[in-house]
């Protein structure tokens, strides 16, 4: 049963990253909260940073600590 599996978000709740990565969305009274998060075995959803956006664009150097995080995992 696919509901047993829990919702599927979607945009503009969640969004593909690329290179397994994915984003989930949250907003709060500090901004647009972000956690990037990966699938790994078995379907075992890891959360792998959270922050709170401040620009359009997610800034490189959190991206780059969420794939040093996500090799290491690896």
């Amino acid at each position: 049963m696919i509901e047993a599996l829990g919702p599927n978000l979607g945009k503009p709740n969640t969004a593909a990253m690329g290179d397994g990565l994915f984003e989930i969305r949250a907003r709060g009274r500090e901004g647009i909260g972000r956690s990037l998060f990966a699938v790994v075995v078995d379907r075992e959803v890891v959360i792998l940073h959270s922050f709170v956006k401040k620009t359009q664009k997610t800034p490189k150097r959190e991206l780059d600590k969420v794939r040093k995080r996500l090799k290491d995992l690896k």
